[in-house]
């Protein structure tokens, strides 16, 4: 499978074939990172709604040193760089606490979070 030398820009259609067969996965792969990052944060607002009804802070910077630590142990098993998955997590954590944050000033407030609030979890928890 080698692209032609020709100039033109054809390319083998093996190569063309293994692409998209390749692309494909890929696309797959997506959707399921997102469908379960929807689940993780619908996981998470639960966990904000606790927090705030119980007055509990937003973040919880022990459990969230606890989860990189293993999310670091799990991407090394998975031959996954892990200091890239811990700008994953802690992207997430970001996001989650925010979310947290509107619960709670909405919880504080007696209004519910609006639709077009946050509507992830916390990645810590």
């Amino acid at each position: 499978m080698t692209t032609s030398n020709t100039g033109t820009g054809d390319v083998d259609p093996a190569v063309r074939e293994e692409l998209a067969r390749l692309r494909d996965s890929i696309d797959n792969i997506d959707a399921a990172v997102v469908h379960m990052l929807a689940e993780r944060f619908k996981c998470t607002q639960q966990v904000g709604r606790l927090k705030a009804e119980h007055r509990l802070p937003p973040a919880d910077p022990a459990r969230e040193a606890r989860q990189i630590a293993r999310l670091r142990a799990l991407a090394e098993n998975a031959k996954l760089d892990p200091a890239f998955a811990e700008k994953f997590l802690n992207f997430i954590i970001a996001e989650v606490i925010r979310h947290h944050e509107h619960i709670a000033d909405a919880t504080v407030n007696g209004s519910t979070p609006s639709a077009n609030g946050p509507t992830t979890a916390s990645p810590g928890e």
